[in-house]
Order: structure tokens, then sequence, then C-alpha cells
């Protein structure tokens, strides 16, 4: 995950800028970052607008619409992208692509009700995803995946004609009765940071404009106490 990378850029800007911050996690691993890091932790619900949520993505196409839901977060982490004045992505180059599912070739995650799965997988097979499959936790436990929330999850592969639309697709199966959430991130990034191989980051915004930002030359300073 690119987040704490995020978290520990944020920490070296020191205590002072700090202070007056909130900080909302999108799952498990943040909020345990953002304790870990004595920053101060809020919820969505005690800060209903958000100024930034910066998050982590699984691909990112050329119009900055996303996959997210690796990490069966994405209720939630849709909840806080709506929630903010911004949205930004972070992400490394690996998960820049032209059309979803190029890179990201687990499917598109999709949230559903426990006892309405087996009606779903056959949804959204007929919608396009013969391979659909409900996740299962393999290793950590028996069984399949249960998110935050009590749900399962759907990985659903579609072809890249489908892809190319991505908004199209996300409303066809929001549609399902059963579906909770979909991990499709459709016209919500104001921008995308790629971090690059030689440690330089390229920008993409959402009116197509693209900066490049050179690797820095020294480690960051550490902040004083």
């Amino acid at each position: 995950s690119t987040v704490p990378y995020v978290v520990e850029r944020i920490v070296a800007q020191g205590q002072e800028v700090n202070r007056e911050r909130v900080f909302i996690p999108t799952g498990f691993q943040s909020k345990e970052l953002i304790v870990q890091a004595g920053l101060l932790l809020g919820d969505v619900d005690q800060y209903p607008t958000l100024d930034v949520t910066i998050d982590g993505a699984d691909e990112v196409d050329r119009d900055l619409n996303c996959i997210k839901g690796g990490g069966a977060c994405h209720l939630r982490e849709k909840v806080l992208a709506e929630a903010a004045v911004t949205f930004v992505v972070v992400a490394d180059y690996r998960k820049d692509s032209e059309v979803l599912g190029t890179n990201y070739t687990q499917g598109v995650p999709i949230e559903v009700a426990p006892f309405a799965y087996a009606k779903l997988l056959q949804n959204v097979h007929t919608l396009g995803s013969p391979r659909a499959a409900l996740r299962m936790a393999h290793v950590a436990k028996a069984g399949p995946i249960v998110t935050d929330n009590g749900n399962f999850v759907i990985d659903a592969p579609f072809d890249p004609a489908h892809m190319r639309d991505p908004y199209t697709l996300l409303a066809k199966i929001k549609m399902l009765t059963g579906v909770v959430e979909v991990g499709l991130f459709c016209h919500m990034a104001k921008a995308a940071y790629f971090g690059n191989q030689d440690g330089s980051v390229t920008v993409k915004w959402d009116n197509g404009t693209v900066d490049h930002v050179a690797a820095p030359t020294a480690p960051l300073a550490k902040p004083s106490q």
C-alpha cells in the first residue's frame, strides 16, 4: 500500500503543522498508522465534509477513473472520497493504465450482502463477467473474505469493451439488488500522483494536464520537535 508513505510525509511536516489536522482512516491499517504516528484520529460521522481524501488505488485509467477494493475496504473508501472537497490518488507507476483492467486483472471488486451472493454471481455473469467469483480468504481463514461491514466480495473481471466505459458498468452493477458498493471510482479524483522507479513523480490532473516532479536529491529532513 502507498498509504504508509503518505503518513510518513505528513509526519515529516512536523507537530506544529499537524496540530489542528484531523485524520480519518479508511480501514484498520490506516487507522493503526494514524494512531502510531500520534496524529489526531477522527471519523466521518464527526466530520461529514472533508477538505481532502488521499488514498491508493489498484489501477487508474487515463481519465483518473479507479479500481479500488483489493483490500476489501472500498465502501468506506468511497464514502470518504465522496465526502471530500478534493480526492487525490497516490500509487506507483504500475497502477497507471489507459483502460481499467489492463494491469489489475483480478476484476472489479463488488461488496455484496452475504445472503444475496449466489444470485448476484449469476447476475454479474449475465452482465458480461463469466469468470466472476466470490473472493475467498484462503490461508487466513476458511471460507470467503468478510469485509469490515460484514459483507462478502465478488471479484468480477470484465473485457476491455466494458472497462472503456466504467461509469456505465458501475451504474449497471449498482442497480443489482444486494449490491452494497462497487470498487469503480468514476469522475471522482482531482489528481493522481504516480511514483516512478527513479524516485520521480508523475502527476496527472482531471483536466488532462500532466506534471513531472524530479526525484529528491537528499532524504527528507526530520522535523524538529
